[in-house]
């Protein structure tokens, strides 16, 4: 299976000998090694670049296990160096390099040496990235397939909403994608969530009571595009589950989580306060097939998968997302003073951009429609305001410049939302 993945290769392409070392990150089993050792290798070769000026080295291969030694790597690489030429270094899983930190930065002190790295998030975390670098490693985080990735792997066919809503049951993770039979993949997510994630957790943290983890883990699974706060959450567990789990334990298994890129959490932002309130916030999952996994595929209900495949996507292509909230102050029949607030599923943020996005399933009713676009019409800037629908409806824009945008539209055009 050949997707080409345009997004995270370009990122690659731009960051060629900007003098830090180029760091892939992400879940496991995303597609960082095909990213790096396929598509950026064929793109090096197609571009003049001749093979022996790449030099590759998969550590978890077992026979290059006497590389995971500092001066045996290094030694392997300085004896390919053989003339002043430009030379590209690519290290699979470099967390299992010992002394990992002293190698790279040694790398990095040689002008012909543009380095390029995967790090496993077992042990090797964004936040490690940054911390151990600093400032000298250049993040590339890469998300499972997007729709219009996970289409590109089909065959042509009208059959668009039977492709959605199996990329919406089963998710973008790349293996998956290949399998044939649906046992087969929600077999494969089921094990990969016990066997890998889990134990990466665990085995990261030294957890030993991981009955309340995986409770945790249903618990936001179950509650996609719920607002929630750790509080809420442990007066769950003390109803539900009758236990006596912490808040601090709640917030840091949240952050461990998050660190293992299962979740991202979408904090809420007050738009005419312009500020960010702490409390409550939005929890999504990374991959669907893995959250509806948690849920032993059942539960699945499509307006949350519809607002989580969403959030996603925008962060894909590369906007900083929150949770809206507009207040009103308004009065009732007898002239009371009220304070009303309204949510707006998504503040979207690059650079100097915003858009404002209200995800429905569907727009049946008159009622509908006024809830979905009430807050939006609340908001009194000049940003642009959408809302995404699912279904076949067309796009359109209605009388208050508000774009109705098809589902279809918005996962599959990207200029759709420019």
């Amino acid at each position: 299976m050949n997707v080409k993945r345009p997004i995270y290769l370009q990122k690659l392409i731009d960051r060629q000998h900007n003098g830090m070392i180029k760091i892939v990150t992400g879940m496991r089993r995303c597609g960082k090694s095909y990213l790096l050792f396929t598509l950026f290798y064929n793109y090096l070769r197609n571009n003049g670049i001749e093979d022996s000026q790449i030099i590759q080295v998969d550590l978890e291969n077992i026979y290059n296990e006497p590389l995971r030694e500092p001066l045996a790597i290094l030694d392997f690489i300085n004896q390919r160096i053989t003339d002043k030429r430009e030379y590209y270094v690519l290290i699979d899983e470099v967390q299992l390099l010992n002394r990992f930190e002293e190698v790279l930065n040694t790398l990095l002190k040689n002008p012909q040496v543009d380095v390029y790295v995967t790090g496993s998030n077992a042990r090797f975390l964004s936040k490690d990235v940054i911390t151990t670098f600093r400032g000298r490693g250049d993040e590339v985080r890469i998300h499972p397939f997007c729709f219009s990735e996970f289409m590109s792997a089909k065959p042509d066919a009208p059959y668009m909403e039977s492709y959605l809503n199996e990329y919406m049951y089963l998710g973008g993770l790349p293996q998956v994608a290949t399998l044939l039979q649906e046992e087969q993949k929600k077999e494969y997510l089921q094990q990969l969530f016990t066997n890998t994630y889990l134990v990466d957790i665990k085995d990261r943290y030294n957890i030993r009571n991981d009955y309340d983890l995986e409770e945790l883990i249903d618990v936001i699974a179950s509650s996609i595009g719920s607002l929630t706060n750790p509080t809420k959450i442990q007066n769950t567990f003390k109803s539900v589950k009758q236990s006596n789990i912490t808040v601090s334990t709640i917030k840091t298994y949240l952050d461990y989580m998050q660190d293992a890129f299962l979740i991202d959490r979408a904090v809420r932002y007050d738009i005419k306060g312009r500020r960010y309130i702490d409390t409550p916030q939005k929890y999504y999952f990374e991959d669907l097939g893995l959250c509806n996994a948690r849920l032993n595929f059942r539960q699945i209900e499509q307006t949350h998968l519809m607002e989580n495949l969403i959030y996603n996507e925008l962060c894909i292509r590369g906007y900083s997302v929150d949770v809206g909230q507009v207040t009103l102050n308004t009065r009732n029949e007898k002239g009371v003073s009220q304070r009303k607030q309204l949510e707006v599923d998504f503040v979207c943020n690059k650079g100097y951009d915003r858009i404002y996005i209200q995800s429905a399933l569907a727009l049946p009713t008159v009622e509908k429609q006024e809830q979905e676009l009430n807050s939006l019409r609340h908001i009194d800037d000049s940003f642009q305001k959408i809302v995404i629908v699912g279904g076949l409806q067309p796009t359109y824009r209605n009388d208050d410049g508000i774009l109705i945008l098809n589902l279809f539209d918005f996962l599959l055009n990207r200029v759709s939302i420019s």
